[in-house]
């Protein structure tokens, strides 16, 4: 199952590269966010708006953890969309580390045979499905179509465009439809999910922008097009809206 987790995956390293980031080689500063942290905890390093910026121009090997870029990059991304809700940046970092993995994208779970290529398929698999394999199939589909629509709207669009396929209006609503089902599943809270699934389904328009300009900038800042563009302008309206 994807969960709310990364942020507890973070490690002193991590804490100690932003550290050195925000304090600029001042030591004073340093020990005055160590103590921050110590105080209240390392979110008033990840939530730094400062922090981002200097993660994406460290050129040291290794460095930062893929789960803190993630994890910084979405929190900031839903913030300026106007969605402050750590768990839903945490969440959604889990589920782009998750299926950044070959093959988990179309898999209700690392250990499941079948693979599911279509938001169709996954639909009609809820119809068969009770128990616990509903839920995870009900969770999957909103993880599937926030893919999909989060770090590849571009292939989207131009599927509509060449074969006349959906466009992000109907994967939205299937998606948020498997959230908000998952989260009223008698199991998310057994395994302590259904605050974060019903937030994903309510807040599934802003989370799907927050990943597009995620995807935008940090995995495909190449590309160009009419219909990226059309689509960055509606929903700079919507979320300003």
């Amino acid at each position: 199952m994807i969960a709310a987790t990364i942020r507890a995956t973070l490690t002193a390293a991590d804490e100690a590269l932003a550290i050195g980031f925000l304090a600029e080689g001042n030591g004073s500063e340093a020990e005055r966010l160590r103590a921050r942290v110590a105080d209240g905890g390392a979110d008033v390093l990840w939530d730094d708006p400062r922090l981002l910026a200097m993660l994406l121009e460290s050129r040291a090997l290794g460095q930062p953890s893929a789960a803190l870029l993630v994890y910084v990059a979405l929190r900031r991304a839903l913030l300026d969309v106007g969605v402050d809700r750590r768990d839903l940046a945490d969440y959604g970092a889990a589920m782009v580390l998750a299926f950044g993995r070959e093959g988990r994208a179309y898999r209700i779970s690392d250990r499941d045979e079948n693979e599911y290529a279509y938001v169709v398929d996954l639909i009609e698999e809820t119809a068969r499905a009770d128990g616990e394999r509903q839920f995870r199939v009900l969770a999957h589909l909103g993880n599937f179509a926030l893919w999909l629509t989060g770090i590849f709207p571009d292939y989207i669009a131009a599927r509509r465009t060449r074969k006349g396929g959906p466009g992000l209006a109907y994967y939205e609503a299937a998606g948020r439809s498997g959230f908000q089902r998952a989260a009223e599943h008698r199991l998310a809270g057994a395994y302590g999910l259904a605050a974060v699934l019903g937030e994903a389904g309510e807040r599934f328009t802003e989370l799907r922008v927050a990943l597009n300009r995620f995807s935008d900038r940090m995995l495909f800042p190449h590309s160009h097009s009419p219909e990226r563009l059309l689509r960055q302008v509606a929903d700079e309206f919507r979320t300003a809206h």
